[in-house]
C-alpha cells in the first residue's frame, strides 16, 4: 500500500512536470520573437532589448536542464526509499559521534542537516555556472570566485546557527503532546521571525549598508514618509553593486521601517523622482497592508499542493504589485514611476516579451509590459 502511495505521487510530480514544461516552452517560444511589445517601443533601445532576449533564453535553457534533474531527483528519492535509508544513517552518525540516536531531536537535527547538505550540493554547480557563465557573460556579475565560495560558505553556516534551535523547538513541541498545527504555527513564528532579523543581523555580512547622505532625494523620501504617517526610521545604500549590475529596493521593520536603497539605483535612474517614486510603491505595500506569508512542509509529498499554494500566493501578490502601482500614481508619481521601472528592467535583464499564461503561473511580480499597461490606462482614466 505504501508503496503505491509513493507511485502516485510521483505520477502526480511527472504530470506535474509535464505542465510546467509545456508552461516553460511556450515562454521560451515567446522569449525568442525578434520584436518588442508595442507599449516597450521607443522606451527600451533596439540594443538592450536583444540584450535581455539573449540573457533571457539563456536562463531559460538553463532552468530546463535544472527543473529536469530536480524532478529525476526527487521521483529517485521516493521510489528508492532514500529518506527512510538517510534517517537510518544519519542516526548512525549521532552515535559515531557518542551521542544517544534515540534522541529524536538530535537524530532529527542530523537527518535535516544532511538533507541540507546533499542539497546544497546538488544546486551548487547550477549557481556557479548561473553566476560566472550567463551572468559574466551578460556583464551582470562582479563577484570573485572567491567572493562567491566565501557567501556560500557563510550562508551555510548562518542557516545552519539559525535552522538548529528552531527545529528542536519544534520537535520538543511535537514530542510534548503539543499538535502538528502547534507546530505549523511555531514554525511560521520562527520564518517569520529570521526574515525580521536578516536585514539587521544577517545581511550586513554579505554586503555593505550606510545611510543616505542629506541632499534632494533623502529630503523627498521623508517628505514622502511624513504625507503617508509612514514610520521611517532609517534610510541605508547597500553596496550591491560590488557583486553584481542587478539594482533593487526594499524596506523591512516592524514598527519603525527602515529602507534600503542598492547603489546600482543611482546609476541607473536619471533622477531622484524615479528613485522616490520607486520608493512611493514600496510605501504603498505598507499602506495597503500587503502582508503574505507561506509556509510549506513535506516537501517532497505535498509538492502539488505546495504548486498550488505558491500559485494562489502569486495571485495575491501580483495583485498586491498593481494596486501599490496605483497607489504611487496616485501621489502623483505615475510619469516617474513608469521611467523608473523601465531602468529596473534595463538594470536587472528582465524578461520584456512574455507568455500571459506563463507569467500568470510563475511570476509573483507581474513583468514590465503588463505593469506599464496597467499605469498607462490608469493615467488615461485619470486625465
Amino acid at each position: 500500500m505504501e508503496f503505491l502511495v509513493i507511485e502516485a505521487v510521483v505520477g502526480v510530480m511527472f504530470l506535474l512536470y509535464l505542465f510546467e514544461t509545456y508552461l516553460d516552452l511556450r515562454q521560451y517560444a515567446v522569449l525568442k520573437l525578434p520584436t518588442l511589445p508595442l507599449i516597450s517601443q521607443g522606451a527600451i533601445s533596439p540594443e538592450r532589448f536583444r540584450k535581455f532576449r539573449t540573457h533571457s533564453i539563456d536562463k531559460s535553457r538553463l532552468y530546463f536542464v535544472h527543473e529536469f534533474a530536480t524532478t529525476l531527483v526527487d521521483c529517485m528519492i521516493l521510489l528508492h526509499n532514500i529518506l527512510p535509508w538517510l534517517w537510518k544513517r544519519s542516526g548512525s552518525l549521532v552515535s559515531c559521534i557518542g551521542l544517544n540516536a534515540e534522541n529524536e531531536i538530535l537524530h532529527s537535527l542530523s537527518f535535516l542537516a544532511a538533507m541540507t547538505l546533499l542539497s546544497q550540493i546538488f544546486e551548487f554547480p547550477f549557481s556557479l555556472y548561473s553566476t560566472f557563465v550567463i551572468e559574466a557573460r551578460h556583464g551582470s556579475n562582479e563577484k570573485t570566485i572567491g567572493q562567491f565560495l566565501k557567501e556560500w560558505l557563510l550562508g551555510q553556516c548562518i542557516s545552519l546557527l539559525l535552522g538548529a534551535p528552531i527545529v528542536a523547538a519544534a520537535v520538543g513541541i511535537v514530542q510534548n503532546g503539543g499538535s502538528y498545527l502547534v507546530f505549523w504555527l511555531f514554525s511560521l513564528l520562527g520564518s517569520v521571525a529570521t526574515t525580521t532579523l536578516y536585514p539587521r543581523f544577517i545581511a550586513p555580512l554579505f554586503n555593505k549598508f550606510t545611510p543616505l547622505p542629506n541632499g534632494e532625494l533623502r529630503r523627498k523620501i521623508v517628505n514622502l514618509a511624513a504625507s503617508l504617517n509612514f514610520p521611517l526610521e532609517k534610510i541605508f545604500v547597500e553596496d550591491g553593486s560590488g557583486r553584481t549590475t542587478h539594482s533593487h529596493a526594499y524596506m523591512f521593520g516592524v514598527q519603525k521601517k527602515s529602507i534600503v536603497l542598492n547603489d546600482a539605483l543611482f546609476k541607473q535612474c536619471r533622477g531622484t523622482d524615479e528613485i522616490t517614486a520607486i520608493i512611493a510603491h514600496e510605501m504603498g505595500h505598507w499602506k495597503l497592508n500587503h502582508t503574505v506569508y507561506a509556509f510549506v512542509a513535506m516537501q517532497h509529498i505535498v509538492m502539488p499542493v505546495q504548486r498550488l499554494l505558491e500559485f494562489c500566493m502569486n495571485l495575491l501578490s501580483r495583485s498586491s504589485e498593481f494596486k501599490a502601482d496605483a497607489f504611487a500614481k496616485n501621489l502623483g508619481y505615475g510619469r516617474a514611476l513608469r521611467a523608473g521601472l523601465i531602468k529596473l528592467q534595463d538594470c536587472n535583464l528582465s524578461v520584456v516579451n512574455t507568455d500571459p499564461w506563463y507569467s500568470a503561473y510563475r511570476y509573483s511580480h507581474p513583468p514590465l509590459v503588463e505593469r506599464l499597461n496597467a499605469l498607462d490606462e490608469s493615467m488615461k482614466k485619470s486625465s
